[in-house]
């Protein structure tokens, strides 16, 4: 390896989650829910680079970077590290930047798919070189969501979220995406306090236009009662889409179109009407699952 390519950093995409439908199921011991929840990924998302050092360090910037300025020492992706490192690779350190892009608390995965990516990218750049499967216990016990960043791969997620089967939802590759946010952070435990305890059934096994036509999101009607910006955001996106939700707990609401020219025009419709929200839009990833398992299931009406 010469010299340049020494000084070149390792970076990693830490892509946007976002839930296609999630249905709480019942309450769990120590406040959890039980959920069956639809994750899938866009193709873009927060940016991590890593370089290598004697310890391991975190510095954050991007449009987003003051939220976090005040919980660097207790950021997902330097708790990452440092189990990566204490399991994995003792002694070895990372000088780590985030560019943080995604708003924070906004339920598009945002620290946990930070997390996530910290694990793909030390592993290569210590060298260690094992599937992400090998990392999954590390991941769960990090949060919930971030064992389904760390493949970021549809897949269909149940009791906390942890329990993961991959699936492949027909279509959903070809699909362009438009994330916007009203701008209004949401603290996930609110939401699931103002949850109104009804189990509304399993998840569907349809397919895409199915799953918004039969699915549904269980935390829309206690985000909206508390953020009633996001009612306001969701009703405007659905005069420009048939496809479309709010992901996880909220603030982020999306819609799904068949090009990305629809999902950009959108995109600018919805800043013109609303000029105070964050918008992002692109490319929903690929369905096929990559992680040593039994292989990804099909979704089918």
């Amino acid at each position: 390896m010469t010299k340049s390519e020494q000084e070149i950093p390792e970076q990693e995409t830490g892509f946007a989650k976002i839930n296609l439908a999630l249905h709480v199921r019942g309450r769990m011991a120590a406040d959890y829910h039980a959920i069956e929840t639809l994750f899938a990924f866009v193709d873009d998302g927060d940016r991590l680079t890593a370089d290598h050092a004697e310890a391991l360090s975190l510095a954050i910037e991007g449009p987003f970077s003051a939220k976090l300025d005040g919980d660097v020492d207790d950021n997902l992706v330097l708790r990452a590290a440092r189990a990566m490192a204490e399991s994995f690779a003792p002694g070895r350190g990372a000088a780590l930047t985030l560019d943080k892009r995604l708003p924070v608390a906004s339920g598009i995965g945002g620290g946990s798919a930070d997390a996530a990516a910290a694990i793909r990218l030390l592993d290569r750049l210590w060298g260690l070189d094992r599937p992400l499967a090998h990392y999954e216990p590390l991941a769960a016990g990090l949060g919930a969501d971030v064992p389904a960043c760390l493949h970021s791969r549809s897949a269909i997620g149940r009791g906390t979220g942890i329990a993961l089967d991959f699936v492949d939802v027909p279509g959903l590759s070809d699909q362009h995406i438009l994330l916007a946010n009203p701008g209004v952070p949401v603290a996930t435990a609110d939401i699931f306090r103002r949850w109104d305890g009804k189990d509304g059934g399993a998840l569907p096994a349809s397919d895409l236009d199915a799953l918004f036509a039969e699915a549904r999101n269980d935390l829309e009607p206690p985000a909206i009662a508390l953020v009633p910006a996001i009612g306001t955001l969701l009703a405007a996106m659905r005069e420009e889409s048939e496809r479309v939700r709010m992901s996880g707990s909220g603030a982020t609401c999306f819609a799904l179109y068949d090009s990305h020219h629809d999902a950009v025009t959108s995109a600018n419709a919805m800043r013109a009407r609303f000029p105070a929200i964050w918008t992002m839009t692109g490319r929903m990833r690929r369905s096929a699952c990559t992680a040593a398992s039994a292989g990804p299931q099909t979704m089918a009406s």
